[in-house]
């Protein structure tokens, strides 16, 4: 049951919302404030949008069903690019950080690699799996490994080597010290970047979709862009928003079942 504070918390990030629409709406109403940055009131609308026609705009989506068939490609792309990518950092992320040598001789690529801004290979990608939800999947793939990967690696590589020698001692073989004693230490850093890695797997499908594709959350907003729609574009971002935070959302249920024998805060100093 949440505690007085966290249910004060939450009214008080609900304000903070009902405050920036409050204003959102009156800074682009041409009823409400006389010019200010423009010289003509009904600018500002068409450049910031207008909260209430954002709102319309998406419920006259899902109210036609016209989204569905759209954010369920987004959805997929984002979901299988996440998935993907967190296995490879995973199995990566474990096997560098426990083969010492490995690690030296794939460090320098893997850095470069890292330092390579990763949406110019958008491109290649189309190239190589076409337009169709390959490319945007592999795009995704990209962006979420490294975050998961670098999390996995310093995890594992700051396990205490105390708690490695005493488990030895006792018998474990590498196969148990992998599963009680690896795994378990880097799992606070593997959620940590499954967090970030959310929102970069929605990236690589919306700009995947923005490079070629005739489907997609991405694709919507390509087009209400090129009619100057800017309250259907704000429409898209406010649904892959939600989504994202849905997923978030889940991410952090599974953390808080496989992380239950983990300590929360203040719980240590009370031992």
């Amino acid at each position: 049951m949440p505690s007085s504070s966290t249910r004060m918390l939450r009214v008080w990030q609900v304000l903070l919302l009902i405050a920036f629409l409050l204003v959102w709406h009156v800074a682009t109403s041409p009823t409400l404030l006389p010019p200010i940055y423009f010289d003509d009131p009904h600018k500002a609308a068409f450049f910031f949008g207008e909260p209430l026609r954002v709102f319309e705009r998406t419920w006259d989506w899902f109210a036609s069903g016209t989204i569905y068939a759209h954010l369920w490609v987004t959805l997929l792309e984002t979901l299988l690019a996440f998935v993907i990518g967190t296995a490879f950092g995973l199995g990566m992320g474990l096997w560098l950080a426990l083969a010492p040598t490995a690690s030296a001789l794939f460090d320098p690529y893997i850095k470069a690699l890292n330092s390579m801004p990763r949406v110019i290979l958008a491109p290649i990608f189309a190239v190589w799996f076409g337009l169709d939800i390959g490319s945007k999947v592999a795009l995704g793939v990209t962006l979420v490994f490294f975050i998961v990967f670098f999390n996995v690696y310093q995890g594992v590589r700051e396990v205490s080597y105390t708690v490695v020698a005493n488990a030895r001692i006792l018998g474990a073989s590498d196969r148990q010290l992998l599963r009680h004693v690896y795994v378990p230490s880097a799992m606070s850093w593997v959620f940590a970047s499954l967090h970030n890695s959310v929102g970069l797997a929605f990236v690589g499908a919306v700009v995947g979709e923005y490079l070629g594709s005739s489907r997609g959350v991405g694709y919507l907003i390509l087009q209400a862009e090129g009619t100057f729609d800017i309250n259907a574009v704000f429409a898209g971002i406010l649904v892959l928003t939600v989504f994202a935070l849905l997923l978030d959302w889940a991410v952090t249920l599974a953390e808080r079942r496989l992380l239950v024998w983990q300590p929360r805060g203040g719980e240590t100093e009370k031992i």
